[in-house]
């Protein structure tokens, strides 16, 4: 679960259906702070709410909660070289080094020198070292919450 990918798709789910924060609050009986809170990834709303948010979408809680983002820019994680660095350095920015790093350990050299270029503050070879032996699991679900915030930006826009 990740919180940024959470909260982007409230964002997306209330911009998609027109409702402002104030709109989606009183639908919801709470306040619009609380709304602006999900959207700014500071809180996550609790079960009752997102059983109403589930509600008034017709999606499951754990379609909010781990949101199936359709392919919009990319579909895979070898792509993101294709997107321009400003923007990519702007999504990527929202990972730790240490969640960064550890999903270029399953991408190609050419990603991954790609992505040392954008960050040169960044000791990727430290980091992993630091890391050592990982799941493939873990490496993919990484990759997928990468791609999955850069498809939910360029579905609002943004990319």
């Amino acid at each position: 679960m990740n919180i940024n990918i959470i909260s982007k798709y409230l964002q997306f789910l209330r911009k998609s259906h027109n409702y402002t924060q104030d709109d989606l609050a009183k639908k919801l009986d709470i306040s619009r702070q609380a709304v602006s809170k999900w959207e700014t990834g500071t809180a996550i709303p609790d079960l009752e709410v997102l059983l109403k948010i589930s509600k008034l979408y017709a999606i499951t809680i754990n379609d909010i909660l781990e949101p199936r983002i359709q392919p919009q820019r990319i579909a895979d994680f070898e792509q993101i070289s294709t997107i321009p660095e400003k923007e990519l350095k702007e999504v990527l920015k929202q990972f730790d080094a240490n969640s960064l790093v550890t999903a270029l350990m399953g991408a190609s050299p050419e990603v991954n020198s790609f992505c040392e270029k954008m960050f040169p503050d960044i000791d990727f070879e430290m980091i992993r070292n630091n890391i050592g032996r990982i799941r493939i699991e873990t490496v993919c679900d990484l990759q997928n919450q990468i791609i999955a915030m850069i498809n939910l930006q360029a579905v609002d826009g943004k990319i």
